[in-house]
């Protein structure tokens, strides 16, 4: 070894692998302004299409007529859904076992619902098209909320469904009602709360919200006649789901379609599921042998394409005077609009909803979710979260907090007296969900002396007290949110979509010079796949990260895959590429061992290379390995360096975190300010921290914006009255507050590198910690729960309500 010979951290510095802050590699383009979105896409000829949209939430559709639009310059055809019942195509399957209007047949089910597509040779076409069509509609009897779906004199929603008392789910109470979906032990936990000392119960809503990616959802459909092959561009999160759900729609053979997601300017759930639009473009382009795009505006997309949240959760918590939890009992009327076309995995009609129990060592628990039917858009994804795991966390959080009012105790203090033990783990919940590992007390306990929590409550007592003498207008909440999240979608014994395991999978193919390319069965959209997958390839294998080259979306060179949503990328896809890798090093080893003339297990792994057991000086770097693997491979070894990868996990994945917020509140206007936001997140194993902070940033801002602000609302009589960025909370760099950001780490027992995923987190931790800052402040005034959103007007009504202002 002589001076110009890399030291050990000098060879691992140059992999940039897992660990390393690495920068992301997508941003080149992203930066100056060369990425390639579906709406760059353009083919010869293409056409574009349009809806024409119902202005009413219920109605009968007596007639369309079309006359007028065929007669626009450009337009060249009107689809409705007469038009798709000549193709069976009128109603389509949704993710969760129900069917969906395609275009309005016989009636309209929500506000802005798709009723006819227009085809024209442009957008200005199409739109003037649109306008031109007459549609005749016979008003029908809003169904808004709820908590009257099931009511005797209910107008009925579903006729196609009339009569029908079972569904996918089990049996149906009423014609609006959806299923009744039940975990737990009821007997076990109602003895529990008929010896209880301590008792609370409170509604705890979680108000309909939507994800609002900065992209809308769009597609390219183009149909080669002669070769009777389909090619869909379109904004998908899970593109091999799209490709089997058209070949189930379509009929057409799945190896002639071809679906591709270029990059997608953020997804947040909003496009995990399908759309009339991506129907509507392909039946165009069969119809009319062009291509066709679909673009939605932004007020379509706020008012017709999925929602998230809508649940209405009854919470109920038993425990000692002392504070010892002893029973959870939770009942949610689920809204779900006008179908049951939520993205959860097959088996689960409420998600994973059952991690109600949190963090916390309930002894026995019971939960039912009924889900109905009301005159809103239908969908139900996961918004920054893997299924209905936000709207959990916020229920447990929100009564925890609540419980500690109530026994007049500190909330850390509850929650640390509750929670799980280290030596617990695994940990079965009474709601059947296996924890893998975690470390709470050690989370809370860095939260608390980080942010000076003691200092911090003596303080806010102090404000309290000048409150009282009438020196202050300004009360101070601490709002405290610790949360076990459960990711990784998932275990084959467990989870599938439409029938589809939801394992994923990775392809590494080495070139000759020590250069590859993974592609893999996700699909970015945003979270820097690009730049993360290779640093675990890096890491696995020994080449630098700069040398592999990601690709994800296309269905053509991908393998199947379930996609990218509920932070389920790294926990199940990170294991496939971590495997797939390892294939790679294993024979990678036995090349090395050939040309270096020793048995494979005297060699060891060092960095980038296999060195011989005490002689270090025999070492064949994985970069020449790479060039021996297309030239001289032991005798009866295949040629090339590749490998494939399916990963089926043996369980989910459970990320953690401790968040703290400060908040002062104005009595007199409602006016909030943060004044500080900690969060602590473990998700195992450490890809990318400057990633993780990003996704962590990220994640807390749509937090705050739920939390305060943000609501898909809808009047009496069924009009959405948030249909744009005017009315819908959207907040900029100005509103935003100062994150900070920690850790620790846990890892995963089970997962290959031991890595839990984050990208969910801040939004599942961070919406009850700006709920309940809000609520703890207003509990100095008396008040028990205040629903969300927080917004100024709302502060300002419940200070006044609570007798603060005059």
């Amino acid at each position: 070894m002589n001076d110009l010979t890399p030291t050990r951290e000098q060879r691992t510095a140059a992999l940039e692998g897992m660990g390393c802050k690495r920068k992301r590699v997508e941003d080149i383009r992203f930066t100056q302004g060369k990425g390639n979105y579906v709406d760059d896409v353009k083919l010869p000829g293409m056409l574009h299409g349009d809806f024409v949209r119902s202005p009413h939430p219920h109605a009968r559709v007596k007639k369309i007529d079309d006359s007028a639009a065929l007669k626009v310059p450009g337009v060249l055809a009107v689809i409705t859904a007469e038009t798709l019942k000549t193709v069976n195509l009128a109603w389509m399957p949704t993710l969760a076992g129900d069917v969906q209007m395609v275009l309005a047949d016989g009636k309209v089910l929500f506000q802005n619902q798709e009723v006819a597509f227009v085809v024209a040779t442009d957008r200005y076409a199409a739109d003037d098209g649109i306008n031109a069509v007459v549609v005749e509609y016979e008003p029908l009897p809003p169904l808004v909320d709820p908590f009257k779906a099931m009511d005797k004199d209910a107008p009925v929603l579903r006729e196609d469904l009339v009569g029908k008392m079972s569904g996918a789910h089990g049996p149906r109470k009423h014609d609006n009602h959806i299923f009744e979906w039940t975990v737990g032990d009821k007997e076990l936990t109602d003895a529990a709360f008929n010896k209880a000392e301590v008792k609370i119960k409170e509604m705890i809503s979680y108000h309909r919200t939507h994800p609002s990616p900065l992209e809308t959802c769009q597609c390219v459909c183009s149909f080669d006649k002669f070769k009777g092959e389909l090619t869909i561009y379109g904004t998908f999160q899970a593109p091999h789901v799209i490709r089997t759900v058209v070949a189930l729609i379509a009929k057409i053979p799945e190896h002639k379609i071809h679906v591709i997601a270029p990059d997608i300017g953020g997804g947040f759930g909003n496009k995990v599921g399908a759309y009339p639009g991506y129907i509507c473009a392909a039946v165009a382009s069969i119809v009319t042998g062009k291509p066709v795009k679909w673009v939605e505006d932004r007020i379509e997309n706020l008012t017709a394409t999925s929602f998230a949240r809508d649940y209405h959760m009854t919470t109920e918590i038993a425990a000692t005077k002392d504070g010892k939890v002893t029973g959870l009992r939770v009942h949610v009327l689920a809204d779900h609009g006008a179908f049951d076309a939520c993205a959860d995995p097959s088996k689960w009609p409420a998600g994973f909803f059952n991690i109600v129990t949190g963090s916390y060592d309930f002894p026995t628990a019971h939960l039912a979710v009924d889900g109905v039917y009301t005159n809103k858009a239908p969908g139900g994804v996961a918004y920054r979260c893997s299924f209905r795991v936000t709207e959990a966390a916020y229920c447990i959080e929100r009564a925890m907090d609540i419980l500690a009012q109530k026994l007049n105790m500190d909330p850390a203090e509850l929650r640390l007296k509750n929670f799980i033990k280290p030596e617990q783990f695994p940990y079965h919940s009474a709601l059947g969900w296996e924890y893998d590992s975690g470390d709470y007390h050690t989370a809370m306990r860095k939260m608390m002396e980080t942010t000076g929590y003691a200092a911090l409550r003596k303080e806010q007592a102090e404000k309290r007290a000048a409150f009282a003498r009438g020196e202050t207008r300004e009360i101070m909440g601490l709002g405290i949110s610790f949360f076990t999240e459960i990711v990784g979608a998932g275990p084959s014994k467990n989870c599938d979509i439409l029938g589809i395991a939801m394992f994923d999978s990775c392809e590494i193919r080495m070139h000759p010079t020590g250069a590859g390319i993974a592609r893999m069965g996700t699909k970015s959209q945003g979270q820097g796949h690009e730049t993360t997958w290779a640093q675990i390839i890096a890491t696995e294998i020994g080449i630098p990260a700069d040398n592999i080259m990601v690709e994800e979306g296309n269905t053509d060179t991908a393998p199947y895959g379930l996609g990218t949503y509920g932070s389920r990328s790294t926990p199940v896809a990170g294991a496939a590429i971590a495997m797939a890798a390892r294939k790679i090093k294993a024979k990678a080893q036995m090349i090395a061992a050939y040309k270096l003339e020793v048995h494979e297990d005297d060699l060891e792994f060092d960095i980038d290379g296999f060195r011989v057991k005490g002689l270090p000086e025999k070492f064949m770097s994985m970069k020449d390995i790479c060039w021996a693997a297309y030239n001289s491979v032991p005798p009866g070894m295949e040629p090339g360096l590749e490998a494939v990868s399916y990963y089926d996990p043996p369980n989910m994945t459970y990320p953690f975190g401790a968040y703290l917020c400060v908040m002062d509140i104005d009595v007199d206007t409602g006016v909030y300010k943060v004044r500080r936001f900690y969060a602590l997140d473990d998700c195992g194993t450490r890809i990318n921290p400057m990633i993780i902070e990003g996704q962590v940033h990220g994640g807390l801002t749509e937090a705050f914006a739920i939390a305060m602000g943000q609501e898909i609302r809808y009047d009496e009589v069924g009009n959405v009255v948030t249909g744009s960025f005017m009315d819908f909370f959207m907040p900029t760099a100005v509103e935003t507050p100062h994150w900070e950001t920690d850790f620790t780490v846990t890892p995963s027992p089970h997962h290959p590198i031991g890595a839990k995923g984050v990208g969910e987190s801040p939004n599942v931790g961070g919406v009850p910690a700006f709920s309940n800052a809000v609520n703890d402040a207003f509990s100095f005034l008396g008040s028990t729960h205040i629903q969300m959103p927080h917004d100024f007007w709302r502060n300002w009504k419940a200070a006044k309500d609570l007798g603060a202002v005059a």
